[in-house]
């Protein structure tokens, strides 16, 4: 896959998760599936690069978390679009992931 696909693949998933949802660094990568290009890392790389244009907050750590340096940004939009929150903060993977593998757009 073309390094331009990987990237225009990824901030694709990334745009279709549904507000108050959340999806993971490692779903993505999965989803997308490129060989040359794996893991949560990879993706990881494509947010921090450029995906300032889509829905960043949506995508989080496996445990609910992001980076410290975007917590407050990303909290307010959390409380904006009712994203499910544990006491803690994170986000409540449970009742919160989306499954870019499921094929729908969320509820």
């Amino acid at each position: 896959m073309d390094p331009e696909d990987y990237v225009e693949r990824v901030l694709s998933v990334v745009e279709r998760v549904p507000r108050g949802r959340v999806t993971t660094y490692g779903a993505i990568a999965e989803h997308v599936a490129d060989p040359r290009r794996r893991g949560p890392r990879s993706v990881g790389r494509v947010m921090s690069q450029q995906g300032g244009g889509v829905p960043w907050w949506r995508v989080v750590r496996a445990d609910g978390s992001l980076p410290p340096s975007h917590d407050d940004e990303a909290r307010a939009a959390y409380l904006e679009e009712g994203t499910a929150l544990r006491p803690s903060g994170r986000v409540d993977m449970p009742r919160a992931f989306w499954d870019p593998d499921d094929g729908t757009p969320g509820p």
